[in-house]
């Protein structure tokens, strides 16, 4: 570091109660539950980048709990009840964070959303509307107001795709614009007293008496707990966590002209989602094509996968209308061998709050809220 720290800088912003590397909606989320709960607590913030890291800025703004297809392979895994449980936990964790920061502040609308089946995928369809009913009754006492899952296959024509034979429609599914939930988690945050280190890297954490040191290229700082919520990244300082990264791709198209698609969409088992925003096309996904590729912290782009989202684009989305990409990005999710987030103290004064497995939107508010309950615990 080339500037020597005054006795006042190393006495007023280098000593916390809290410390929390990540600044997602998990560590957000963590630190003003922390604050709420406790409000003379000192709470630091500790994230890598400019802006929130990993996937909570860069995510297609999904408020879903898992499409049909999805749901048949996780009650394949985890049995009917734990699907039950799973299902329940994501849709309180969705009404956790609209309660948190208001329909408003998250422009979340409730468009519905949408499962599209191509001819050739007729077996994969078949079961899929095989499963409506048996998944309209397992989430019946989670989800107030009707079915879920309904076939909507009418709508094949309103939205304008080629090539689509069957639709599954999920009327409680939405959308959220995904920068407006981070600026105003970060604005909460602010309001409470807690302190946002930004381009600030942990890079290591040792431990001293009764604190941990957190490590990092501004100087040394000292915690009395510490939790990681830097999801797919956690492996950079505790190797033994069960994490996957997975990298997504996204892109954006340019303005569309009479936009005929409203609403939030799956294709192949979830790998593909695509939405409306602002009379634009957002398409991401793709990961399939190359899971080993894509198991990466390294942010960028795909060819392959880059090729296969313009191509769906062109051949089923947007069929017969030009559209121009205007830009396109990565972000880095978090995934394992077991569905749930991990939460637990891994040793005295040392927590983790990661692996969303993809649904953080759905996941992180309420993983944030179970690891500040979990560290008031300890204190």
């Amino acid at each position: 570091m080339g500037t020597t720290l005054s006795y006042w800088e190393k006495a007023s912003f280098f000593t916390f109660d809290i410390g929390i590397i990540g600044s997602g909606i998990v560590g957000l989320t963590a630190a003003i539950t922390l604050k709420q709960q406790h409000k003379n607590l000192s709470v630091a913030i500790f994230e890598r980048g400019f802006l929130p890291s990993g996937a909570s800025t860069k995510n297609a703004g999904f408020a879903c709990f898992g499409s049909i297809s999805e749901l048949i392979e996780q009650e394949k895994s985890i049995g009917s009840n734990g699907l039950h449980l799973l299902i329940e936990k994501r849709w309180k964790g969705l009404l956790k964070l609209r309660k948190l920061i208001s329909d408003h502040h998250l422009s979340y609308k409730n468009y519905g959303g949408f499962e599209l089946f191509k001819p050739t995928e007729q077996e994969l369809a078949t079961s899929c509307v095989a499963k409506i009913d048996h998944f309209n009754q397992l989430i019946k006492d989670i989800i107030p107001g009707g079915e879920s899952f309904s076939l909507a296959k009418a709508k094949v024509n309103t939205f304008g795709f080629k090539g689509i034979e069957t639709l599954i429609e999920n009327q409680f599914e939405g959308q959220i614009d995904t920068g407006k939930m981070m600026k105003h988690l970060l604005q909460l945050a602010s309001s409470l007293g807690i302190v946002l280190y930004t381009n600030c890297p942990v890079e290591k954490i040792s431990e001293e008496e009764k604190y941990s040191i957190l490590s990092t290229p501004h100087g040394p700082f000292k915690c009395t707990s510490v939790l990681l919520a830097n999801n797919a990244f956690i492996n950079e300082l505790l190797p033994e966590v069960d994490v996957v990264p997975g990298r997504g791709q996204v892109l954006i198209t340019k303005s569309i002209k009479n936009l005929k698609i409203k609403g939030t969409f799956h294709y192949d088992k979830g790998y593909y989602y695509f939405r409306n925003i602002d009379d634009r096309i957002l398409l991401g996904g793709g990961r399939n094509l190359a899971f080993k590729e894509e198991q990466t912290t390294v942010f960028g782009t795909n060819p392959v996968i880059r090729k296969a989202l313009e191509q769906l684009l062109k051949e089923t989305i947007l069929p017969d209308i030009p559209f121009e990409i205007e830009t396109s990005w990565s972000g880095i999710m978090a995934f394992g061998k077991q569905i749930d987030p991990i939460i637990r103290q891994i040793k005295p004064g040392i927590f983790c709050a990661v692996r969303c497995n993809g649904m953080g939107i759905a996941m992180g508010s309420q993983t944030g809220q179970d690891a500040a309950e979990l560290i008031l615990k300890s204190l």
